[in-house]
């Protein structure tokens, strides 16, 4: 195993004392791993992928707006089945070779676990909102932000500083008061908490693998997890829609949901993870919820009240606060 691992590390022009050797012999390259001086993905800079996960949470924020008029026309888990599936199938084209390479059990563990975990998420997200209103469901969600930094110190040991803490419950706050309509608690709301505590799992287990993984391969697993469990539960729980409802419209907003938000989304979101905090990286992609709000106002007519402004200042502080610390307010 190790003569194996250091002619693939010769081979390849690696590093052999900065790569690390895993189950199937295959070192993951530096770059593909943790930041550093290297060409490729890890030489980025923490900046680079704080403002990529700001782009995908946009992004997310604003396929809301796409998402209502599709499930209106498929079940929830055919759509997600739909997604999931394309996504592994593009996945395995781009990285077929990396995904032989780490075909192995550590790979396909990490795969399980992630993708149990946003099944898990989605499904309590979505049968919850059928319970609550959309705005409850947003913020609900949203909790995760507040659960990664706890979650995160109790599985990778991450440090819990005030200012993360202060932070994650000023979004949460600022969230409250762009999605929430009333305070009352019913049964969606609880099963959409219950969403909230498997995204925030999930985001930890794709930050600690992410960091010694090759993220296109779990990501690819991942995927397929999630795939093959909403097909099942499509199979036994919903019916076929007919042929005529798939029409061009349809199909070109699921292949968006699918190419865009889910399989490029998902695989910056994990590469992004392996490079940030993942109580940072939580922050910046509780942003999701406001920015689908935003993007009501901006492109659904909905109105801009003193309430929603004076939310999305809340949000804006949480994220100054996490980065910044207020420093520039200490200064002489």
């Amino acid at each position: 195993m190790s003569c194996l691992w250091e002619k693939r590390a010769v081979a390849n022009k690696l590093d052999i004392s900065d790569a690390k050797p895993f189950d199937d012999g295959v070192p993951v390259d530096r770059e593909d791993r943790s930041p550093g001086e290297l060409r490729g993905a890890g030489a980025r800079s923490p900046l680079f992928w704080k403002l990529i996960l700001v782009a995908m949470a946009l992004m997310w924020g604003f396929s809301f707006c796409m998402m209502k008029d599709v499930l209106d026309a498929l079940p929830p888990y055919l759509l997600l089945a739909c997604r999931f599936l394309i996504a592994a199938l593009i996945m395995l084209i781009l990285f077929f070779r990396r995904i032989r390479a780490h075909f192995n059990r550590t790979y396909i563990v990490a795969g399980l676990l992630m993708g149990t975990s946003l099944w898990a998420a989605y499904v309590l997200q979505t049968v919850g909102l059928v319970d609550t209103t959309a705005g409850k469901n947003a913020f609900l969600t949203g909790t995760y932000c507040v659960l990664v930094p706890f979650i995160g110190h109790t599985v990778m040991g991450e440090k819990l500083t005030r200012y993360n803490l202060g932070a994650a419950f000023l979004c949460l706050a600022g969230i409250a008061f762009v999605a929430l309509d009333s305070f009352t608690v019913g049964k969606g709301d609880l099963l959409t908490l219950a969403g909230a505590v498997f995204f925030a799992i999930e985001i930890v287990i794709a930050a600690k693998f992410g960091r010694n993984l090759d993220v296109n391969a779990i990501t690819f697993w991942m995927f397929l997890v999630v795939a093959l469990l909403c097909v099942a539960g499509w199979l036994l729980t919903e019916q076929i829609p007919p042929l005529s409802t798939f029409t061009p419209s349809l199909v070109g907003t699921v292949l968006f949901l699918a190419v865009m938000c889910t399989c490029v989304g998902m695989l910056v979101q994990n590469l992004g993870l392996a490079h940030v905090p993942s109580s940072t990286g939580s922050l910046l992609l509780s942003l999701e919820s406001p920015s689908g709000v935003l993007f009501s106002v901006l492109l659904g007519g909905e109105v801009l009240t003193g309430r929603l402004l004076f939310g999305f200042a809340l949000i804006f502080l949480s994220v100054v606060l996490s980065e910044t610390h207020f420093a520039f307010l200490r200064r002489k």
